[in-house]
This record gives structure tokens, C-alpha cells and sequence, in this order.
């Protein structure tokens, strides 16, 4: 009997990652290549179709030599991949699925204008019937962008990123309910699409795949270019990253705080029972989404702030590369007092709210050190979460406790700033919860398929 593995595909906004998990769900191995992002002026940021997939096919093929070299077994095999991802960001296709355009990052600012000059009607009823607030992070904004710009919609398709990437492995176009939660075309009351904002896309019904639970299977890996230990692996979409980190290590408590610290910080509620549109319409004022969780049947409030974009761009401005550089800052702002040695007012910091991610740092004072600025940048993540907190906490009782996952919570210094406005905190045990949860929905489906 040859022997067989999963795998977990994290498609996030820095890297592109692959994990393998044995039988016993330990991990084989971990491997990952960089989002290969083009940069463009003004913060403009997208994504052309070829160069992901072939970030994904690289990925896999390591994997399948993998499994293969590491068990000696000529017959080792991958019997399912499961793929998460960012949410907002996806490609325009046509009917064979092939992108006619690139795919715009979460934090592009293209679609600005757009969602300025939406009618009033649609305006005014964004956040009661979809969720989110309203602005250019929705994927809906990025889509009149493009038709702006003389697209013809007519008999396109609208794939956020993980569908696009199942779908060019072999799996059957899908619209998961946790990812189209992100687009700003999903009616969270009727859990379909919005018949009013397709009408004013100028596109029908079809515009959306059809609409399916995470983990849902979707087909099997059919392409010629796929390796032998991974040819019919059975594929499904594990939904939006945030929500699969968060049930990487099993199911959240109720009272529960999952804070994913990636690119963007998260911060998310589990609810049994969605809100009502009122209060969906009252916490899209400060940016917290109500959508659909990737367990079906649930719902999720996601408060997000662009911390981890800021902490990324304070390291590069102060010049800290690498591991070792990154420790010895960290270990230099835990060793200073927990608001600083200098006057208060000697670091300004601006950029982490959910509709900005611009770093603003403003230094009205002298010895101002690269750990004062960090520490400066944290505190400045620590205001704009409390605010978060806040209005959360007043439709639903607060948390009790903080699980921190991400690559960001292996620094003590994010970790001790985050201590002063979430509860009992502790930390993820898991590196890569996004891919490991990946694997996991991965692993479901084969039980799942082996039941039936």
C-alpha cells in the first residue's frame, strides 16, 4: 500500500506556502516562494495569473519530490490539497477560466473613485446587506475599476484568488460563501448574490459560481503539468485565510478573541446567529465585517488594522533585514519601559486603520532610536485596537481570552504591546496556521470521502 499525504496551500500576502501532513497529521515539511506581487505607483499592487501559478507549481512540485525522497516509497502520493487564501483579491475569467486581467492586492487603492460615484441607494445599503464597509478593499470596487477602464463584463466570471488557483489544478469554478463574503457582491441575509449590485455591474447571475461551504470538494488535479504523486488529488477550497488560521488548532470558543497577525492584523468573534442588518450597518462604521465563517452555518466579526504592513515597512525604513537584525531590535524594545524613555509626542505614528495601511512617521524630537520608533509603530496598533474593541463590545459581550497566531507573534515585543489591550494572551503553537488549517480541511475531505 503506497503511502499517502495531504496538503495545505496558503496563498497570502507575502508568501505563497505549501504543508504537507502525514496520516498522523505530523508535519512532513513546510516550503514557501514569495507572492509575486508587481509593484506599481501610488501604492498600486496586483498580481498577474501566470506568475501565481507558477509560484503554485513550483510549490508542488517540491512537495511531490518530497514525499517521494523522504519516504522512499516510489508511490508516495498527495491524496488531497486544500487551498485558503487572502480575501478581495481574484481574477476576472472567461469561460474557460483563464484570467483576462490582473488581480488587484486587498490594499490596492484602485477602486477609490468607483465606489465614490456608486448610487446613493447602493451606498446607503452596502454594509447592512453584505457585511463590510464600503470602500476600495472590497473586491466589487476593483471590478468597476477594471470595467471603468473598458473592460466588457459581459460573460465573465468573478474567482477570488483560492478558487482561481483550485480551479487551474482541475477543480470544478465554485464561489466559497466565506470567500465571496469578501467581495462586496454577497447578500448575507439570503446567503446569494446581490441581485441590485450584479444589476449595476451590468452582469447576471452567473457573474458568481456557484455558491458552496469550504471544504466542499471540487474536483481532482488533472492538468499534464501536475507531478505523478499529486495526479487526481482530490481539491477544495479551505475559504478565506484569516478564518482558517483561526480553526487550525480546532474550534474556537464563543468567548474568544483569534487574532491572526500576518500582513493585516485580525481580530475575530465567532457568532452562532448573524447579526441584524442594523448592527452590521453600525460596525462597518468602524471597518468590522459580519460575514460568513468558514464552518458552515456560522459567523465570524472580523476587525481588521494594517499593523503588520506598518511593522514590515518601519523594519525596511530603519534598515532591519533579516532574522538576526530583526531579534536584536526586538530584544532592544523589550528592554525599554513600556511607554518609551522619551517624552510622549516624540514619535507620531498614522496608517494603521483598516482604510489606510499609508505609514505616516513624524518625528518632532532628537534621539528618537529604531526601537523607540517600533515601539512608537506597536503602541500606535494598540490605540487603534482598542477602538476596535470597543465597538465590538457593544453588540457582543467582550472576549475572555486572546489566542495570537502569525508570524509577527514570534516577537516578544509584539507580543508584550499586544498584552496591554487583549486579554490573556497566549500563542499558537502551530508557525503556519493558515497552511496547516489548510491541510487540515485537506485531510477532512479524504475521511470524508473515504466514509462515502
Amino acid at each position: 500500500m503506497h503511502t499517502e499525504f495531504v496538503a495545505g496551500l496558503d496563498l497570502g500576502s507575502t508568501g505563497v506556502k505549501i504543508l504537507v501532513l502525514d496520516q498522523t497529521g505530523a508535519e512532513l515539511l513546510v516550503e514557501q516562494r514569495p507572492t509575486p506581487w508587481i509593484a506599481g505607483p501610488a501604492g498600486t499592487t496586483e498580481l498577474e495569473s501566470t506568475a501565481v501559478i507558477a509560484a503554485v507549481r513550483s510549490l508542488l512540485e517540491s512537495a511531490a519530490a518530497a514525499v517521494v525522497d523522504r519516504t522512499g516509497d516510489p508511490d508516495a502520493r498527495i491524496a488531497s490539497i486544500a487551498v485558503a487564501g487572502m480575501g478581495e483579491t481574484g481574477f476576472l475569467v472567461d469561460a474557460a477560466s483563464s484570467a483576462v486581467a490582473p488581480a488587484f492586492a486587498w490594499f490596492d487603492p484602485r477602486g477609490a473613485d468607483q465606489v465614490a460615484s456608486m448610487p446613493e441607494q447602493l451606498r446607503s445599503e452596502f454594509a447592512g446587506r453584505t457585511g463590510l464597509p464600503l470602500g476600495a478593499q472590497v473586491s466589487v470596487a476593483k471590478i468597476l475599476y477594471l470595467r471603468d477602464q473598458g473592460l466588457d463584463l459581459t460573460g465573465l466570471r468573478w474567482l477570488n484568488l483560492p478558487e482561481f488557483v483550485a480551479a487551474a489544478l482541475g477543480a470544478a469554478p465554485a464561489a466559497d460563501l466565506s470567500l465571496a463574503s469578501r467581495t462586496g457582491l454577497l447578500d448575507q441575509d439570503t446567503g446569494q448574490a446581490w441581485p441590485e449590485m450584479l444589476a449595476y455591474l451590468g452582469v447576471d447571475e452567473g457573474f458568481m459560481p456557484p455558491l458552496v461551504a469550504a471544504g466542499t470538494f471540487r474536483g481532482v488535479a488533472d492538468q499534464e503539468w501536475m507531478p505523478r504523486a499529486l495526479a487526481g488529488a482530490a481539491i477544495t477550497v479551505a475559504g478565506h485565510d484569516h478564518l482558517v488560521a483561526a480553526v487550525s488548532g480546532g474550534t474556537i470558543p464563543g468567548s474568544q478573541y483569534q487574532v491572526s497577525m500576518g500582513t493585516a492584523e485580525v481580530i475575530l468573534r465567532v457568532l452562532d446567529q448573524p447579526l441584524s442588518r442594523a448592527a452590521r450597518e453600525r460596525l462597518a462604521g468602524h471597518l468590522i465585517n459580519c460575514v460568513r465563517h468558514v464552518v458552515d452555518g456560522q459567523f465570524v466579526l472580523v476587525a481588521g488594522v494594517k499593523t503588520g504592513l506598518l511593522m514590515r515597512r518601519s523594519l525596511q525604513l530603519l534598515g532591519v533585514e533579516g532574522h538576526d537584525e530583526r531579534q536584536r531590535l526586538d530584544t532592544q524594545v523589550c528592554m525599554l519601559p513600556p511607554g518609551g524613555r522619551l517624552p510622549e509626542g516624540s514619535v507620531v505614528v498614522r496608517g494603521a486603520r483598516n482604510d489606510d495601511g499609508v505609514l505616516s512617521l513624524t518625528i518632532p524630537a532628537d534621539g528618537v532610536t529604531p526601537a523607540e520608533a517600533f515601539l512608537a509603530v506597536l503602541h500606535h496598533g494598540n490605540d487603534e485596537i482598542a477602538i476596535l474593541l470597543d465597538a465590538m463590545s457593544r453588540e457582543v459581550p467582550p472576549a475572555t481570552s486572546t489566542l495570537l497566531s502569525g508570524g509577527w507573534a514570534a516577537m516578544d515585543s509584539v507580543r508584550q504591546a499586544r498584552a496591554r489591550v487583549l486579554p490573556n494572551i497566549r500563542v499558537s503553537a502551530q508557525a503556519q496556521d493558515t497552511a496547516f488549517g489548510a491541510a487540515m480541511a485537506a485531510r477532512d475531505l479524504v475521511d470524508a470521502t473515504a466514509r462515502s
